[in-house]
């Protein structure tokens, strides 16, 4: 089925779209024009919302806003944004109703006419599909990235073909209801995440096995040997099962680490010296892009993608040098093993570590293990703040100003102080290990208000 297919099938029907947020807005356009009856609902009010609520009334789409928007949807389609879970009653009783439950990335799924590869995983996941999609173009392929990377692609589906590749980034959120699955798939690690919207590690665990469910005996899962909960995903997997692995051990079959040397099944793919990005994090990336990618990039164009390719915005993104004083921002880090993994890249005297944000219910007693040695101050701002000052007195290796521990009410104070009292050589981590809603609407202003405040001093 055609995206012009799908969309002729709901012209004249009711269609509701729960979220009106900058994701939704190319979908709510396109049935617009499709000709369906739409009606997008979202909490915030008309104010909230801004310059979109002209457009979208234009568009003749009805309105339904205020806390009371999952009261009583009806119609025959109804689009689910991520963030909102499947089991809402709202949307159970849209369902008993008679509507049809979907979201914009299962609907791609359906349409999409190329071969898909797809990504998950609690750390890793935007960095390891960039460069995916890096290594496809060097290779001369056309490729359309997506997904919870931040752009949608049903819009797009129409200007595909099927010799170009789908190269999709996908949560948790997203994979709940997800019935259909890519020709490859990645998980880059599984740790506990998200136990604010998921009953529990075990609800978050099973809504990653959607991405490969559905794979047929020639498509192939990739996992992360090196990471317990990923490897034990081998069992359930219905096609073929590559690993990647930092440990020096030579996997049945994929990309492992020995002697500072990526081998794909014993052959050499790239030094991780020529890795451009920094930390080992970023190296295992690199193995699960390649394992990805065996037979269809050619080893040479891995290793010039490694060469040349600078990163991802907010993932350990050099912002500024002053004074001497080296200002990183890593606020993707919205777990404590992401945080944990960007420490690894720098020399634990030197680093300056401003963390602590939105509470996730995660817990941060191994990272309060870990920051003792691993830093040698901290700076702590957002709700989390006493949680992570807690684990931190708690570790064996804690003591009385080691490390230095700091308290700010806004990020703004934080980076005055780091300004201020950072010396030649010091390393301003920006790594929160906790996710950004106390203070901000996602990782990414929060990154870029960290970076316009790094910038002023």
């Amino acid at each position: 089925m055609t995206l012009q297919q799908y969309l002729a099938d709901l012209k004249g029907k009711q269609v509701t779209v729960i979220g009106i947020g900058v994701s939704n807005r190319p979908l709510l356009r396109l049935l617009a024009q499709a000709g369906a009856v739409v009606t997008a609902r979202d909490k915030k009010t008309e104010d909230q919302l801004g310059d979109i609520v002209p457009q979208l009334k234009e568009w003749g789409v009805r309105l339904v806003l205020g806390d009371d928007y999952m009261e009583n949807i009806r119609g025959d389609v109804v689009f689910r944004t991520p963030g909102l879970r499947p089991d809402h009653p709202g949307l159970l009783a849209a369902a008993r109703s008679g509507a049809l439950v979907t979201s914009e990335m299962e609907v791609f799924f359906d349409v999409c006419p190329c071969p898909v590869i797809a990504v998950t995983g609690s750390d890793g996941k935007t960095t390891t599909t960039s460069i995916i999609a890096e290594m496809l173009k060097a290779a001369g392929r056309t490729v359309w990235l997506g997904g919870n990377i931040g752009t949608p692609l049903l819009d797009q589906a129409d200007n595909m073909t099927p010799d170009h590749v789908a190269v999709l980034e996908l949560s948790s959120f997203q994979l709940m209801s997800m019935k259909k699955t890519p020709s490859v798939a990645v998980i880059t690690n599984l740790s506990p995440n998200h136990l604010d919207w998921h009953r529990d590690f075990a609800e978050y665990v099973e809504a990653k096995c959607n991405l490969f469910k559905q794979q047929g005996k020639q498509d192939v899962l990739v996992l992360n040997y090196d990471n317990l909960p990923s490897r034990e995903l081998a069992e359930k997997a219905p096609g073929r099962v590559r690993f990647f692995s930092g440990q020096s051990i030579p996997v049945p079959d994929g990309v492992w680490l020995k002697n500072g040397t990526l081998l794909d099944n014993g052959e050499a793919v790239m030094d991780a010296a020529d890795i451009r990005i920094p930390g080992m994090h970023n190296v295992e990336n690199y193995m699960a892009a390649c394992a990805a990618l065996k037979g269809i990039v050619p080893h040479a164009v891995m290793l010039q993608v490694a060469k040349a390719f600078n990163g991802v915005e907010h993932r350990l993104e050099l912002t500024r040098e002053r004074n001497g004083v080296r200002y990183y921002n890593d606020s993707i880090a919205s777990s404590p093993t992401r945080t944990m993994a960007g420490l690894k890249c720098f020399p634990a005297d030197k680093i300056i570590l401003i963390a602590g944000g939105y509470d996730k219910h995660i817990p941060f007693d191994e990272l309060g293990e870990a920051l003792p040695t691993a830093v040698k101050t901290v700076l702590l701002c957002g709700a989390t703040a006493d949680k992570i000052e807690a684990a931190i007195k708690a570790a064996p290796g804690y003591a009385p100003g080691k490390p230095l521990l700091m308290r700010f009410s806004k990020l703004d104070d934080v980076v005055a102080w780091a300004g201020e009292n950072a010396r030649e050589g010091d390393i301003v981590l920006f790594s929160p290990a906790c996710a950004s809603f106390d203070q901000f609407p996602n990782f990414m202003a929060r990154g870029r208000y960290f970076k316009e405040k790094v910038n002023q001093l």
